[in-house]
């Protein structure tokens, strides 16, 4: 990449990258100097590439020939990445096979002494021809990988798939034996409650990390050979699309695709499983909608509960193991049909009394918990047993227990109309009570009358644990026991005004942060009287302790002391409404040093920053041109380092910002994609089979220099975020993507095919429009992908991004 930290541009402009108002802005720069950066790159990939004058006098058949060669070169460059994903797929599902096959020896162990799991000819059945696949697979894998390794462009690998697709009767034979194989583990399961535990919890290990490992299920595996087999075909057609026809691999492929394709036609589709097939349990109506841990109050004391919330009933349930437990199981304590449900009690109901925890207790559990992660990250530096870091973390699990148990003060009461009972729990933000009310009174509008039996209830308990949305104590969204996930330091919030309020009231706001993964109120404003739009204009300043999350509360104040909210009876003060704001920021004290240090270029974040600030629901925002004397203006700003840049850029049209920030991508003499990961992007995505697909992304995008990858990955985040508010804004992903793929990847202008300047009316059949589709689609791509797993050490850079 060679855009700069200091935003400058760099000294000679390459061609523009296609673009829907790309001509006009040309039409409206052509007499503007790009950014001029004299100062030196403080990293090898960041330095600017002067594009030397070509010969344009060469014969057309010598264009030709090295026209020829080039894409001859590109195909076979292809085949090694189309390689390196079918070698990750393998791995994957080589995995899958270990873990399938690894509960099975100590079955057959068992099954010949007094007390057996399974009889031999039940394990027989659930495991029939496991092992053969997995050697057939692993011997397979074993070939390619040296192969793969030692790769140059007259590399034969033909001989591997013709032999796996000969192989391919063992997969006829597992496939009549699927049907059977699933019902009988399914029989097994009901009658023997150590075979439902076992395969329930079949661990997975990670084939990049050997001792990363992942609980599946018994039926999910033996799905995995069926999967596999009707891909197979997928996996040969890309290989053959950039195997060249003289490349001796072509025959033997060829005839590998044909094997497969007899093979899958042969099999009857009547027979074949589907996934849609598998059974469905008793229930399947009911659906849930939002479920949490949470801390009941019973009889004075506080205990930890699971709460599911169902569309007909809510149902309380404790969980056995909560710390280190390998066999989960949750025990029902309670549930009320929501049509029983209310938040109003009788008028003789008792006042709650909360139990209170004294502020130095919380205090001295927060220390422990950050002493007790920081220990664990030393331990993780210094390369020690993993038994030192799970006794640690088994520990940390436990003061975070304790944390989210003694800290909730703000009841939430249930009471069951039916059989007169209530139910109280403790809740530490107000934004979250809001929240489950609202569901709960929304959901009660459309329920039915519903009743459980003894047994049903005990069916619907098991199947929380499959069902569950939140799996770990606390409630914490940081990664285990990482600080880095969340912001510590102080953050400045000025609360400005509201507006659209139809009729005067007494109203006030409240801020919650989330600490150590539960939300508290850390602010409040004072109480604007009678008004339909109050102007706070106060600021505070907040304290954050590994927080990812600011709330904000809007309350209509009551003063009638004697009169109960009806809706809960437990406050006088009404919610108007309710927001929160991510943090995408990371706080310091020292910022300008972390600014320094980010590769994300300075202008691309400053225009960021200020379109998410005011341009998120800009109509048509990048779509729309921005005025021209107002671009240059901020590109000389940048360009000169004017400190008044940041004033410019909140005084200036939004469009302007965003047509700023597009003309700077556009003018890198090398695009962010790179010339020479161009063609790799452009043919990785033309992938049938979609996880070798998205192996071979991932490798490219990985492969990226880093200054380019963090960058691309910023950018990528802020465009989701954008398309977020498509409903306002107007603009879908596959409009960004239109707008910003032919700007990020383009090709090196010898290999490209788009006209400079257009003689003849363009057609979308023109080469050059369809290489415009493919960059389209390669962003697309990537802005559909829900995550992208980057190393730590390049995600970190994107942290210090944007000043408070």
């Amino acid at each position: 990449m060679t855009c700069c930290q200091d935003g400058h541009y760099t000294s000679t402009p390459p061609p523009y990258g296609y673009d829907a108002d790309r001509a006009e802005e040309q039409r409206r720069h052509h007499d503007i100097l790009p950014f001029i950066d004299d100062s030196p790159s403080s990293s090898p990939h960041l330095s600017s590439k002067s594009r030397s004058s070509r010969d344009t006098l060469s014969s057309g058949s010598l264009e030709s020939s090295k026209s020829n060669e080039c894409d001859l070169e590109k195909g076979l460059e292809m085949r090694k990445w189309v390689l390196s994903g079918i070698l990750a797929t393998e791995e994957t599902y080589l995995s899958h096979l270990e873990a399938l096959l690894l509960p099975m020896k100590p079955l057959k162990a068992a099954a010949t002494t007094s007390q057996p799991v399974l009889t031999v000819a039940q394990i027989e059945t659930i495991f029939f021809k496991v092992p053969e696949l997995y050697e057939i697979h692993k011997d397979f894998y074993d070939a390619l990988l040296p192969r793969v390794q030692q790769w140059s462009h007259h590399q034969r690998v033909g001989d591997l798939f013709q032999k796996l697709a000969g192989q391919l009767g063992v997969y006829r034979a597992f496939l009549d034996n699927y049907e059977l194989a699933v019902e009988t583990a399914e029989k097994c399961c009901q009658a023997n409650a150590q075979f439902a535990e076992i395969s329930e919890n079949l661990k997975v290990r990670s084939p990049k990390d050997c001792k990363e490992t992942a609980k599946t299920s018994l039926e999910a595996l033996l799905y995995k050979p069926v999967d596999r087999v009707t891909r197979s075909t997928l996996v040969l057609h890309d290989l053959l699309k950039h195997t060249p026809t003289s490349h001796p691999d072509h025959p033997l492929l060829l005839d590998a695709l044909r094997i497969s394709q007899n093979f899958l036609s042969s099999i009857n589709e009547e027979t074949t499983p589907r996934r849609q097939s598998m059974t469905v349990k008793k229930g399947e109506n009911r659906q849930l909608l939002k479920d949490s841990f949470m801390v009941e109050l019973v009889e004075g004391a506080r205990k930890l509960r699971h709460v599911f919330l169902f569309t007909d009933l809510l149902l309380c349930a404790k969980l056995k193991k909560q710390i280190g437990g390998k066999n989960q199981q949750y025990d029902s304590k309670w549930y009320i049909p929501l049509t029983e449900l209310t938040f109003q009690g009788p008028e003789e109901a008792d006042p709650l009394t909360v139990p209170q925890v004294p502020d130095e207790e919380l205090d001295a559990i927060k220390v422990k918990i950050s002493h007790l992660r920081s220990e664990i990250q030393k331990e993780k530096r210094a390369n020690k047993g993993s038994k030192v870091i799970d006794r640690l973390r088994k520990k940390l699990c436990e003061q975070e227990s304790l944390l989210l148990l003694m800290s909730p003060s703000m009841p939430l009461r249930l009471y069951n109309k039916n059989n007169g009972k209530s139910y109280s729990f403790l809740i530490s933000s107000d934004y979250e009570r809001a929240e489950w009310r609202e569901i709960i009174i929304e959901q009660h509008k459309k329920c039915k009358t519903t009743s459980l039996t003894s047994m049903e209830l005990q069916m619907l308990t098991s199947s929380c644990l499959k069902l569950q949305t939140v799996h770990h104590i606390p409630l914490s969204t940081n990664k285990d026991e990482d600080e880095s996930s969340g912001l510590y330091g102080f953050l400045n919030v000025i609360v400005h005004s509201a507006s659209g309020l139809k009729q005067s009231l007494n109203l006030y706001c409240t801020l919650e942060v989330d600490s150590f993964g539960f939300f508290s109120n850390k602010a409040k404003t004072r109480v604007y009287r009678y008004t339909t739009e109050p102007k706070w204009n106060e600021e505070f300043e907040i304290e954050l302790e590994g927080s990812q999350t600011l709330r904000l509360l809007c309350y209509e104040k009551s003063y009638n002391k004697t009169k109960q909210n009806k809706e809960d009876g437990d406050g006088t003060d009404r919610i108007m409404g309710k927001g929160q704001i991510p943090h995408k920021i990371h706080i310091n004290k020292d910022f300008t040093n972390q600014r320094k240090r980010s590769k994300v270029p300075y202008i691309v974040r400053q225009c960021l920053e200020e379109i998410e600030r005011r341009g998120m629901e800009e109509v048509g925002i990048y779509r729309v041109s921005g005025v021209a004397t107002d671009i240059q203006a901020l590109k000389t700003a940048f360009d000169t380092n004017n400190k008044d840049v940041s004033v410019m850029m909140s005084e200036m049209d939004v469009n302007a910002i965003a047509g700023t920030l597009k003309l700077y991508f556009r003018e890198l003499p090398e695009p962010l994609f790179t010339d020479e990961l161009y063609p790799n992007f452009t043919g990785g995505i033309t992938l049938s089979d979609s996880v070798a697909k998205e192996s071979c992304m991932l490798n490219l995008l990985l492969s990226l220099p880093e200054p380019n990858l963090v960058t691309f990955l910023f950018l990528l985040d802020h465009l989701k975020r954008v398309a977020e508010k498509e409903s306002v804004n107007k603009m879908s992903l596959h409009n960004l993507a239109t707008v910003f793929g032919p700007t990020l990847l383009r090709p090196a202008e010898k290999d490209s095919k788009i006209p400079t300047n257009p003689t003849q009316p363009i057609s979308m059949g023109d080469s050059w429009s369809q290489e415009v589709m493919a960059q389209v689609q390669v962003l697309l791509y990537f802005l559909q992908l829900e995550t992208i797993p980057t190393p730590d050490s390049k995600r970190q850079s994107i942290l210090f991004s944007t000043e408070v």
